[in-house]
């Protein structure tokens, strides 16, 4: 065996810096990056008049250059990593929204077959690897099983966030007070270990995707419609701006990465 370190295979300890810890930061901009997914699809979409199809295409060629960035790291990169993430929603928001606009599958059932193909993603991921822990992921399969499982939350939170604000019609500030509570009740409950922290990350993972989606509807949606009006394209920089800062501020910090 070669004693050329550059060749070495990386350990387990070394993969398991290639994800953040779960710190305040995660989740702020977990939810920046949700409010992104859902103005910067309406964006490329509507606003660049590249239609859906186009816009999924174009945005999925996007996330599988990221991917491939991602899984070549050797270690946690706050700016590869949280790229990965804001693609990832924008991708989510359009599977839901293919299957809405151009197949008329109802936003119930895109809930009921996202909810499903989550779950069978966790089944087969706890059965093959043991545990579900963001902690746990020093090894690619866990890695490729994680980010599948953040691709079916976003689709899942495009599709119950749409379900509530728009059919269910309770608007889209309702709808964000509604998954707020939600969410708030879930750390509540960990706090008091009535659930344990894989699930609760999950649930509030989950949930933070139809927040975000009510929160970018809400600034960016028509006065008319129960926006804010701020339109697409500024609610985007907004948000995309913010990320920027936070990532930075990480970046030259460290404030988030896991110790080996």
């Amino acid at each position: 065996m070669s004693k050329n370190p550059e060749i070495k295979l990386p350990t387990a300890s070394e993969l398991a810096v290639r994800v953040p810890a779960i710190t305040l930061f995660f989740w702020i901009i977990k939810i920046l990056a949700t409010t992104v997914g859902e103005t910067f699809a309406d964006f490329l979409n509507t606003n660049l008049n590249m239609g859906l199809t186009g816009t999924s295409l174009v945005m999925s060629g996007f996330l599988a250059a990221a991917l491939i960035v991602q899984f070549r790291l050797r270690r946690y990169v706050p700016i590869a990593y949280w790229l990965v993430v804001v693609l990832i929603s924008v991708v989510g928001t359009l599977i839901t929204d293919n299957l809405t606009d151009n197949f008329h599958v109802s936003l119930l059932t895109s809930s009921v077959v996202f909810a499903i193909a989550l779950a069978i993603t966790f089944a087969i991921w706890h059965r093959l690897e043991g545990s579900l822990a963001m902690k746990s992921i020093t090894t690619r399969v866990r890695e490729l099983f994680y980010w599948l499982a953040i691709l079916w939350t976003f689709a899942l939170g495009t599709a119950t966030g749409d379900l509530f604000a728009e059919r269910v019609n309770w608007g889209y500030g309702v709808s964000a007070l509604f998954f707020g509570v939600l969410i708030a009740t879930i750390w509540l409950l960990w706090k008091r270990s009535i659930l344990g922290e894989v699930l609760a990350f999950w649930l509030a993972y989950i949930l933070t995707r139809p927040l975000g989606a009510s929160i970018g509807d809400f600034l960016a949606q028509p006065k008319n419609q129960g926006g804010n009006g701020l339109g697409t394209t500024v609610t985007s920089v907004i948000f995309l701006s913010a990320i920027a800062l936070v990532v930075a501020f990480l970046t030259r910090t460290h404030r988030d990465e896991l110790k080996a």
